[in-house]
């Protein structure tokens, strides 16, 4: 018995299959690759599980077939298939070529023929078929060993159906499903069939005549006058449609079974190239053989590195070292998951062609005090330079040995991420592929010190990126000396005041319990709150509010859905408040507890290569993030206090930095005047939307002022507005229309920087920062107003983010330079948190508000509002 297997694929079904069930993806160059991702996907999944001796794809070939031929009308009002999509069908036939899978079109015919005939061909040769598609046509073709793979939802879920599946299933033949389709049509390929039978009607007519023909024979003894009457009036079209639905078999295609057998023999090089393009990463490893060869390539080269691990050794080293000389350092942290016992193992240097492994471990336990006079020495040295990947790291662990890093010339991984700051991380082993073709085993003993030796390659690659995006001042004059900052903060950490965080825990309980109850008195019952199911229940049986959305598993209780009802009763207020209750609770009460260092205080990680848009963000704990709507949230912030009795907390705040960054990027007039002139821009703006006199704009119209000006920013369109301001459509246009008017320079900024972005799929900041924009090509116009709205945003966000940048390393090197035992402490959005000795308070607020405001020369003046306390919370 033969038991080879062949697996047909067809092409434009999966396709179609992934670019609908993936969200869009596109690499750096901005070219799609949602589809050719999916589909790869689908293809190694079956191969794994079916183990083909055959593979072969079939693709539809844009010249008409023989069925247009016959019916003008076929696929007739077909949606053109989206550019997205187009463009990549070039790239998985090549692919597919290199993966040396067989790809069969020929003009006249379709993909679904040319699947007919392979698997008559394979029959007939006592082959095992197995289709993968997502068209429900190709059923028709199943037999006892032919097995038709209907991919169902997203890309992972399929069914398998053979012929006694079908009649099981369906209660037809496969052969039979033609004639159903014959009778009931198909609106997607525009096949008439009979007007007025459906899919019900079809099968239960095929199930008791078995064929159209049959039908037709006895149409007198269908019941139904109107469907005897459908029927009887189209015979022929019926018939037809038939013809139109039936699979060919017999296309006239040369093929061998030696010709479509599956092979290993790909192209490696040619795949690697093209997945490192298309920045398919994970599948490397998922390719059979291929990740073997790019190992294979990692061992083509040997490294040979001296150790030096005493401190005999490192003092020599050390001494050798002459100014001017040019290090590439990499550092192996181990981390002890203990923010005060994290360590540097060893360091890996390599240096005119020579190559170093030095157990800094090992060097500081012999002689910690030599140790740390060498470290000195090597690390403080200005006259060599030195290249390094992600040096914040060992920065913040070499400050707290009371040990500078200095003279950084470049940090890889930095300007790996001012090139492309759309990536989900920027680990060395994929930069160091990406720029130098090499890729590395870990298992290889000598990973950290190869990974060195190419830093070299890396370093001159990314040098020339960085000069092509004139990024050379964002580079070297903000991100790379904010590292220093950035380590310099996370050593200095915040200080926890435990016996206030009691307080506050006790606080908290008092207060959730207390809404606990005024939620079970307004449901008149008690329920598990956090429980959607039970919610649910109370909220749409119970009270009989309005259902918004159901799920699977009942009624949504979802944040946006108890938005919408939050007018229909007092309890879903209750319910909100008492989320956020709850979600502070667990993470900065219950959370800060669980990170308080053995110092008392709370050492967060600051990191410069998360967010698209260049500000920074903080983890372990997040605190940039505290929610401040509700007084408990702001609470919190009594918890945070200075380092001794001797300081206070100080807060400086750029007022309004987006409205003044906007105001000096579209060149305004009316803006600009309102920020020289030192007005409530909100006020200002309702002035001039509302139509009234300054002195008589009213609160309320000043708050909506404010939701306009903000929403501009963030290209706010009236239907978000409208939803925002609980107004309607009409109001909110009407209030952004009148905004334009008097801002008219903002409107041709919005249009301007929409149009640039459409060209260049990117923009930039006051700084040159560079942000990707993919999404703004979408034929989706749900997913390109989502660009646009991001090309619109992204200039004004990301200058802001410059601009706080730039102000913590001028804050920083003034408080060196003037010996101030002040220090920034934290960043939040556009506030710097300093703890500040009451002795020095008066020079560091000069210092502070000098630096903050003089970042920029911009067409409107920053400002700055600074205020001290004996807490985070009476500071702000």
């Amino acid at each position: 018995m033969n038991d080879e297997k062949l697996l047909i694929l067809d092409g434009h079904s999966l396709m179609h299959r992934a670019f609908y069930a993936l969200p869009d993806l596109t690499n750096l160059e901005g070219v799609h690759t949602n589809a050719v991702y999916g589909f790869l996907n689908m293809l190694l999944k079956m191969k794994e599980e079916i183990k083909p001796d055959y593979v072969v794809c079939t693709f539809d070939r844009s010249a008409p077939t023989f069925r247009h031929n016959k019916y003008s009308e076929y696929k007739a009002g077909r949606k053109k298939m989206p550019p997205e999509l187009s463009e990549q069908f070039p790239v998985i036939k090549e692919i597919l070529k290199m993966m040396s899978v067989s790809i069969f079109e020929i003009d006249g015919f379709e993909a679904d023929d040319l699947m007919g005939t392979l698997s008559v061909f394979a029959e007939k040769n006592g082959i095992q078929v197995y289709i993968v598609t997502g068209d429900r046509d190709a059923l028709q073709l199943a037999t006892d060993k032919v097995k038709i793979v209907i991919t169902k939802k997203g890309i992972t879920q399929k069914e398998i159906y053979d012929r006694n599946r079908m009649i099981e299933e369906y209660g037809v033949t496969p052969t039979q499903f033609i004639d159903v389709k014959g009778l009931m049509g198909d609106t997607s390929d525009n096949i008439p069939g009979v007007p007025g039978v459906g899919e019900k009607t079809a099968f239960k007519l095929i199930k008791q005549y078995k064929s159209i023909e049959n039908v037709y024979e006895n149409v007198e003894d269908i019941s139904g006058k109107k469907l005897k009457e459908n029927l009887k009036d189209n015979m022929e079209q019926a018939i037809f449609s038939k013809k139109l639905a039936t699979i060919m078999t017999n296309v006239p295609v040369e093929m061998d079974l030696e010709s479509i057998e599956s092979k290993e023999e790909y192209d490696a090089q040619g795949l690697k190239k093209v997945f490192e393009k298309l920045e398919f990463k994970s599948l490397i490893s998922k390719i059979h053989g291929l990740n073997e060869i790019q190992k294979d390539k990692a061992q083509e080269f040997d490294v040979e590195f001296t150790e030096i691990d005493t401190l005999h050794k490192f003092s020599d080293f050390v001494n050798s070292l002459k100014n001017n000389d040019l290090v590439y350092i990499n550092f192996k942290v181990e981390d002890e998951e203990s923010y005060s016992r994290n360590y540097i193992d060893k360091v890996f240097i390599s240096l005119n062609e020579k190559n170093f492994q030095i157990h800094i471990n090992e060097i500081y336990n012999e002689d910690k005090n030599k140790a740390v006079e060498l470290f000195k020495l090597l690390f403080e040295n200005e006259g060599i330079s030195k290249v390094g990947y992600d040096v914040k790291v060992p920065c913040s662990i070499l400050y707290k040995m009371g040990i500078r890093f200095l003279k950084l010339e470049f940090d890889i991984k930095i300007a790996a991420y001012l090139i492309d700051s759309s990536r989900s991380d920027y680990e060395l082993k994929d930069i160091i592929r990406q720029y130098t073709g090499v890729e590395i085993s870990e298992d290889d003993e000598k990973f950290f010190s190869k990974e060195t030796v190419l830093f070299s390659k890396v370093y001159s690659e990314l040098t020339k990126k960085i000069e092509e995006a004139h990024m050379e001042e964002l580079l070297y004059k903000v991100e790379q000396p904010l590292i220093y900052v950035l380590a310099s903060m996370e050593c200095e950490g915040f200080k926890v005041d435990k016996d206030k965080l009691v307080e506050q825990e006790g606080k908290f309980k008092i207060e959730i319990d207390k809404v606990q109850k005024e939620i079970y008195s307004l449901s008149e019952e008690e329920f598990n709150i956090n429980s959607p199911k039970q919610l649910g229940k109370i909220l749409f049986e119970k009270l009989d509010l309005p259902v918004i959305k159901k799920t699977k598993t009942g009624y949504s209780t979802n944040a946006e859905v108890l938005e919408k009802l939050k007018d229909k009763h007092p309890i879903v207020e209750k319910i909100i408040y008492y989320r956020q209750l709850t979600k502070l609770y667990s993470t900065y009460i219950e959370g800060l507890k669980a990170v308080i260092q053995e110092d008392d205080k709370i050492h967060s990680s600051f990191n410069q290569t998360v967010t698209t848009t260049g500000r920074l963000s903080s983890t372990e704990p997040n605190l940039q993030n505290i929610p401040i709507k509700y007084e408990m949230g702001k609470e919190i912030r009594k918890i945070f206090v200075p380092e001794n009795e001797d300081c206070v907390i100080l807060s400086a705040d750029y007022s309004q930095i987006e409205l003044r960054v906007l105001a000096h990027i579209a060149d305004d007039e009316n803006l600009i005047s309102a920020f020289i002139n030192h007005s409530d821009i909100h006020t200002k703006t309702a002035s001039e939307v509302f139509k009234v006199p300054i002195d008589e704009v009213t609160s309320a119209q000043r708050s909506n002022a404010k939701a306009v000006n903000f929403g501009i920013v963030y290209g706010i369109g009236d239907f978000s507005l409208a939803k925002n301001l609980k107004i309607s459509r009409k109001e909110a246009k009407l209030y952004i229309d009148t905004y334009f008017e008097r801002y008219p320079k903002v409107k041709l900024y919005m249009d301007d920087i929409v149009k640039e972005a459409k060209v260049n799929s990117y923009v930039t900041t006051l700084m040159n920062r560079r942000r990707f924009i993919p999404e703004i090509k979408s034929s989706n116009k749900i997913v390109r107003s989502f660009g646009e709205r991001l090309a619109m945003n992204t200039p004004i966000q990301g200058s802001a983010a410059d601009i706080i940048k730039i102000a913590m390393v001028n804050v920083y090197r003034r408080l060196e330079e003037n010996k101030l035992k002040s220090k920034l402490i934290l960043q939040v959005h556009d506030e710097l948190i300093l703890n500040v000795y009451k002795e020095e308070i008066d020079n560091v607020k000069s210092v502070v508000k000098e630096e903050m405001e003089k970042v920029l020369q911009l067409k409107v003046p920053l400002e700055v509002d600074i205020s001290v306390g004996s807490n985070w919370y009476e500071a702000k």
